[in-house]
């Protein structure tokens, strides 16, 4: 529930005990679990914001990207919620949420600003003169900085979720000590890829051994972060430099990480930037950032979203706002 840049309330029904056996999200359980819980989370939302559908005055929804059973359950679910109470409705790019989390109060970071969007699904950056406007700078060529960092975590034995557990492997350990490449060079560039860090790593492990691996764990955790949030925050930075913007933010699972947030607030200060960074509930997929994207984005009037759907991918070469 959200009140301009007042977030009201922000009920999040987690997944990973559920996710967790299969080492990954299984997208039939992911939309299983939407289904028997999305109720009780919107009757939630609304107990702990202390206020009735009838003071509602627009219902917002992810429509894309995502997983299509679990993005369906939401779309059904808002539209029924916004017809039912004659309110128009706000069909949200997920992405966009995520750029639009540190205008939420207490960061409330206006534009203009370039933003760094890392998560299990997408790495890219974004110029944002305009919230309602991103523009894309560059992103990802194959894996996602939080799809290498899961992989990574699984070849190491970590466990998932992989990233606070690659982050709790790397503390202690020493992240000069295995040398894994940095993609595409050096920080002027725009796109990113991680495809070939994820492999130096498993050509690593294959060749450590188990016991050479079990000794090895805290620095092959520390070099492995490392050689994935370095060229993040080296990008952004430099983006902001390039655009001559006074700030950068950050967004997704990814921006939860504690040496990548480090790594931002000492390049950001020595550039004289800005730097945003949400709180870490606001980091991960949830409704409030969804909230805040609403509000720079067209409502659909009553009725006619009822003929609107959920679409699995990403608009081409930016973000549906």
């Amino acid at each position: 529930m959200i009140d301009g840049r007042r977030v009201r309330s922000n009920v999040v029904a987690s997944q990973a005990d559920l996710h967790e056996p299969f080492g990954g999200v299984v997208p039939e359980i992911a939309a299983r679990h939407h289904l028997g819980t999305v109720n009780g989370v919107v009757d939630r939302a609304l107990a702990d914001a202390g206020v009735s559908l009838a003071d509602v005055r627009a219902v917002a929804v992810t429509q894309r990207p995502g997983l299509i059973g679990a993005l369906l359950v939401g779309v059904a679910t808002a539209k029924a919620i916004a017809y039912g109470a004659g309110l128009p409705l706000v069909m949200v790019d997920h992405l966009h949420g995520h750029i639009c989390a540190v205008w939420l109060e207490p960061v409330a970071m206006d534009p203009p600003f370039v933003s760094l969007i890392a998560s299990g699904g997408h790495t890219r950056l974004d110029l944002v003169r305009d919230l309602a406007t991103p523009q894309l700078l560059g992103q990802t060529i194959d894996d996602a900085a939080g799809e290498a960092i899961d992989k990574g975590a699984r070849m190491l034995g970590l466990g998932y979720p992989g990233g606070p557990a690659l982050e709790r492997a790397a503390h202690g350990g020493d992240r000069t000590a295995f040398e894994f490449p940095i993609a595409l060079g050096g920080p002027s560039t725009r796109d990113f890829s991680f495809a070939g860090v994820k492999t130096s790593l498993l050509y690593t492990v294959r060749d450590l051994g188990p016991d050479g691996m079990e000794r090895a764990r805290a620095d092959l955790a520390a070099s492995y972060q490392e050689a994935i949030v370095r060229p993040l925050a080296d990008r952004l930075v430099h983006a902001a430099r390039e655009h001559e913007v006074p700030a950068v933010a950050i967004g997704g699972g990814v921006a939860a990480n504690g040496r990548l947030r480090e790594l931002i607030r000492e390049a950001g200060d020595s550039a004289g930037l800005a730097v945003a960074m949400p709180s870490m509930d606001l980091c991960t997929d949830n409704a409030a950032m969804i909230g805040a994207a609403a509000q720079f984005t067209e409502p659909v009037a009553w009725p006619d979203y009822l003929a609107l759907d959920a679409i699995p991918s990403a608009p081409p070469g930016g973000i549906a706002a």
